[in-house]
């Protein structure tokens, strides 16, 4: 069964809808589950920030301001016991009286004390930790009897409240301060930020759900179409045109691959140029081959020596195209290495200009080979042989009607430039990023460099890009042209 994945449009859907779920978990877990438990641990919190206030307030001697400040500003009860539990300072002053046994201020004192003088206390019902149906029952006397003190507390029945203790030096004598913060029931908040939240909910659910839908489509759809358009370009299309708008990486992905298409379009171009090129070169000779061939065989009187070498260099040439075809084949395919070795590049390329020696005696070129002193490099001497081959091949081909060329070698720090210059028409500025390409054209018309298969400079590129060489051309229209590149040094 054939594996269907989820489209782009629809995973982003669900994201975003799993993200508003997710937030939505956590506004309830904090809104209504946890409400009450963040609620009394602010509470603690703002009791024991009190408390440390106070105590600093009991070391400078103005605490009794400072428990006014208190309960005034936080709506706390506060008061100051001795270690027998009469009261010593209280906050408010007016506040109604309610009354704490002297067990309960035991278990108060015993909790400072095991808490290294420090405690917070959870209670329910009033300041005793009695239930309001009791209090009838503990209600004493307006004066003190034995094991009851009248402390001033807000009295609330059933109230929850939390109750911080520190003992502390007061007048020289040590002292329990009691801070108590009534908890406000928040049962019925809860409730109301239940039912809020279920509106919250369904609102945001519905909103999250358009704005999924919105952006899956916002950016699946250029997706979708450059999708649409790649399938066009793998079956050949290369006119093709991806859109470029929308999201800055969307539309990044369209010029690159509008530029892929217009590179590819480009490389067939050149490559059915090729076919051309090559088909035309190999019929040629093997066209004259055939013909000598059939003439020496039906006729004997061609049976002639100038006959036979038009078969035998016909097939030179034959052999010299698909050697280089060969020999491009292997350098663009990373298959062929170069052998690096120490020599003389001076005389390589005088070795050259012997081979031209002919051209130059019977057809009147003019070769010049200026120097200053000989070079030592480090390279692969034959592919370096070759590339100033095809340089001279190339300009001799150009050169136009003086038929002269200059090969020039010239000394820069750290290492040597070659030059070949031709004095013919020259290149188009337009053409010269193209002329390295096999079988490219300046002049659209097929022509055969001497003694040549068209697939020099292709060569020349290739075998300068194995040795990190640097190189270019320099050409005008009318002024002719300069092919050069450039080697470091032998250290020798």
């Amino acid at each position: 069964m054939k594996n269907r994945k989820i489209g782009i449009r629809w995973k982003i859907f669900m994201y975003l809808l799993a993200f508003v779920a997710i937030l939505l978990a956590l506004l309830w877990l904090m809104q209504i589950v946890y409400l009450n438990t963040f609620y009394k641990g602010i509470k603690k919190n703002e009791l024991q920030q009190v408390c440390t206030q106070l105590l600093k307030s009991a070391q400078s001697g103005s605490l009794s301001e400072a428990m006014e400040e208190a309960a005034r500003k936080s709506d706390l009860e506060v008061l100051l016991a001795d270690m027998q539990g009469s009261i010593m300072e209280s906050a408010p002053a007016n506040g109604r009286f309610a009354l704490l046994t002297a067990e309960m201020f035991g278990e108060y004192l015993q909790a400072a004390r095991e808490g290294g003088g420090s405690a917070q206390i959870e209670m329910e019902g009033d300041v005793r930790g009695m239930d309001p149906s009791q209090y009838e029952k503990a209600q004493p006397p307006h004066d003190e009897g034995p094991g009851r003190f009248m402390m001033p507390f807000d009295m609330r029945m059933g109230a929850e409240s939390i109750v911080a203790l520190e003992l502390l030096k007061w007048n020289g004598e040590e002292a329990l301060l009691i801070v108590r913060s009534l908890v406000t029931p928040i049962d019925a908040t809860v409730q109301t930020l239940r039912v809020q939240f279920v509106c919250i909910a369904l609102i945001l659910f519905l909103l999250s759900l358009l704005i999924a839908l919105f952006m899956a489509k916002k950016i699946s759809r250029p997706i979708v179409e450059i999708n649409s358009m790649a399938l066009e370009m793998g079956k050949g299309n290369y006119d093709v045109r991806f859109p470029q708008a929308g999201y800055k990486e969307i539309s990044e992905l369209g010029t690159t691959l509008n530029h892929t298409a217009a590179e590819l379009k480009k490389a067939e171009r050149i490559q059915q140029e090729l076919i051309a090129n090559v088909s035309h070169d190999l019929r040629t000779p093997l066209t004259m081959i055939i013909a000598y061939a059939e003439a020496i065989q039906d006729l004997p009187e061609e049976n002639t020596a100038e006959n036979l070498q038009v078969v035998i260099d016909e097939g030179k040439r034959l052999t010299a195209l698909v050697n280089d075809l060969l020999e491009l084949s292997k350098l663009q395919s990373g298959a062929e290495s170069v052998r690096m070795q120490t020599y003389d590049l001076t005389e390589s390329i005088q070795a050259v200009l012997k081979r031209y020696a002919k051209l130059v005696e019977q057809e009147g070129y003019e070769i010049r080979f200026e120097y200053g002193s000989h070079v030592w490099i480090r390279a692969d001497e034959y592919k370096i042989y070759q590339v100033i081959y095809n340089f001279i091949n190339n300009a001799i081909h150009y050169t136009g009607d003086n038929k002269k060329v200059v090969v020039r070698q010239m000394l820069i720090p750290d290492r040597v430039r070659i030059e070949v210059e031709d004095y013919g028409e020259g290149i188009k500025e337009e053409d010269l990023p193209y002329i390295w390409e096999r079988y490219y054209k300046v002049d659209k018309a097929h022509k055969r460099s001497v003694n040549g298969s068209g697939l020099g400079l292709s060569i020349v590129k290739n075998i300068l890009i194995l040795h990190g060489a640097d190189y270019g051309v320099k050409s005008s229209p009318g002024e002719g042209s300069i092919f050069w590149f450039e080697l470091p040094l032998a250290e020798i």
